[in-house]
């Protein structure tokens, strides 16, 4: 968790702009840091904000407040899987990894935003509902590290922890694209955070995106956002 040195701040309240979460507040002439609402991305220290050098992060964590650091700081490399950032390298390098294969679909659920932030509460609200459809979840992503059966649910000793966001990787068969996208309509009220739906898919030999049609006909806006990589890569998988 951040540390104020009570000692050397002067109270300025350089830390309040710099925070995403709004966790700092002036008390008594003093920067306190409301650990509660923190979520350890250290984007304070990591900026040189404090023009006193009084905020600084520990050395380590406990078990579960590390998670909050981990997915909050894109510095990081997490320990479960080796990966820097909140989610896998994903479809960047699908052109090599193969994970998605033609016929199936990539399902990128984002909970919370700098700004906004997200529970594992309502992390788990989206993970058990797509799990209940039979959803493969990518083993790489941190958030499937931390599932404690195949229900998707999480430790309860987690639900209450922050962080900025957290992303739900998983696939499907193509063409059940209207079942997630149905599920995620039900969740929608009962989510207590901003969240975004992506989907990723290989092109058809004649540059066709085949999940469009399917996306459209269940009645989503599109925004197409492309990450072409040059096919540098040598693919593990044609398929």
């Amino acid at each position: 968790m951040v540390v104020v040195d009570q000692e050397l701040c002067i109270g300025c309240g350089s830390c309040i702009d710099y925070c995403p979460v709004d966790a700092f507040s002036i008390e008594e002439g003093k920067a306190r840091v409301d650990l509660d609402w923190c979520v350890e991305c250290s984007t304070c220290v990591r900026a040189g904000v404090c023009p006193v050098d009084a905020l600084s992060m520990p050395a380590s964590f406990d078990e579960v407040r590390e998670i909050r650091h981990y997915l909050s700081d894109p510095t990081t490399t997490k320990k479960l899987t080796g990966v820097p950032g909140r989610g896998t390298e994903e479809v960047k390098t699908n052109d090599v990894t193969g994970r998605i294969k033609r016929g199936e679909v990539g399902v990128c659920i984002e909970l919370g935003r700098p700004g906004v932030g997200t529970t594992f509460r309502e992390v788990e609200k989206v993970s058990m509902a797509l799990a209940r459809l039979g959803v493969s979840f990518e083993e790489q992503n941190p958030v499937s590290a931390l599932f404690v059966d195949g229900s998707g649910r999480l430790d309860e000793r987690m639900l209450d922890e922050r962080v900025l966001s957290a992303i739900v990787e998983a696939k499907i068969e193509m063409m059940r694209i209207p079942e997630v996208i149905e599920v995620l309509r039900a969740l929608e009220k009962d989510i207590e955070t901003v969240f975004s739906l992506g989907m990723i898919c290989r092109f058809d030999d004649d540059g066709n995106v085949p999940a469009l049609d399917l996306i459209e006909a269940s009645g989503i806006t599109i925004r197409e956002n492309a990450k072409v990589n040059v096919g540098l890569g040598r693919p593990l998988s044609e398929a």
